[in-house]
């Protein structure tokens, strides 16, 4: 295997696993099927590809049609057109109803790159995780991607996993096993918290070796599952350390930041910093030049676990 892949080019090739298998799965699309890699799927499976053109609430609402026939309707698109432009759909026609649709869109967040700020999707996890009944699953990598997208199809309802175009490390191997609403402590620390959900997790990697490297132990958790979310062991490793830095492609507002400050005000109040996106849209750029930009490169990481761990106490 590569040593990087994009999130998203785990989704056709996972939903062609999956019929090979043997599960009923569909695609429905809006018209992006290359670049979300579902035409693969439709290459190998035509009787079960959908492809309703730049439509997407039509596209939610064919894949809820679908899902009441009893198959298991996975639809692509972007980022901010399925979240964005068919919320309505999502809200009213899926979660209200519990329907096995799932919402698996690609090009999310910054690192979209010269798309620009038009495209650069930094509400989506805000709006998913507030609907009832859906599931948001962000992967930090292709082999996690893979495994949040079995466990989708597996699993009965409403379901979101925010795939990405930029190329990322692997940060799991093949052995990797995805279990819906389990955090994952990727690297055992006693100073620091960081807290981390997609491109961000190698990053809060990379931060804890320049931690490391000045005497600052720092414990990594991939918050991979937004919602649910693994609150004892957000707790468990606050309880530890006394200080916690969310960090998020993505709105520092109502994404994981919000998640994890939701989790640690109810039951360990610690000093909090949020590394994301702060109110603002995204712009043109190189998907690096942006993170750089965006604050949210490995020295931002480490310079906001600096400041929390010295509000302790």
């Amino acid at each position: 295997m590569a040593d990087k892949r994009a999130t998203r080019e785990a989704y056709g090739e996972t939903l062609i696993e999956l019929a090979d298998e043997g599960h009923d799965v569909v695609a429905v699309e809006a018209d992006l099927s290359k670049s979300t890699t579902t035409s693969k799927f439709g290459d190998r499976y035509p009787d079960r590809f959908f492809n309703v053109g730049i439509a997407e609430q039509n596209m939610i609402g064919v894949a809820a049609g679908l899902a009441v026939g009893g198959s298991t309707a996975f639809t692509g698109s972007f980022a901010v057109f399925a979240t964005g432009r068919a919320y309505d759909q999502v809200r009213n026609t899926v979660c209200y109803s519990g329907l096995n649709v799932k919402v698996c869109p690609t090009h999310s967040g910054i690192t979209v790159g010269p798309d620009g700020g038009s495209h650069q999707m930094l509400e989506d996890i805000a709006l998913m995780r507030v609907l009832p009944g859906m599931r948001v699953v962000v992967p930090a990598d292709f082999t996690a991607a893979k495994a949040a997208i079995r466990a989708a199809a597996v699993t009965d309802g409403p379901f979101y996993v925010r795939l990405g175009r930029a190329t990322l490390p692997l940060v799991y191997g093949d052995d990797f096993e995805f279990e819906l609403g389990r955090a994952y402590v990727l690297r055992d620390g006693t100073d620091v918290t960081l807290a981390a959900c997609g491109v961000m997790v190698e990053r809060a990697l990379r931060a804890a070796e320049i931690l490391a490297s000045e005497g600052v132990s720092a414990e990594v958790i991939d918050v991979c599952t937004i919602k649910p979310i693994d609150a004892a062991t957000l707790l468990a490793s606050a309880g530890k350390t006394g200080a916690v830095v969310a960090c998020e492609e993505h709105s520092i507002i109502g994404g994981l930041g919000s998640a994890v400050a939701e989790v640690l005000g109810e039951g360990c109040p610690v000093p909090l910093r949020r590394i994301g996106v702060r109110d603002v849209f995204g712009t043109s750029g190189e998907p690096d030049e942006l993170m750089a930009h965006f604050g949210l490169a490995e020295r931002d990481v480490a310079a906001a676990a600096r400041d929390a761990i010295g509000a302790k106490g």
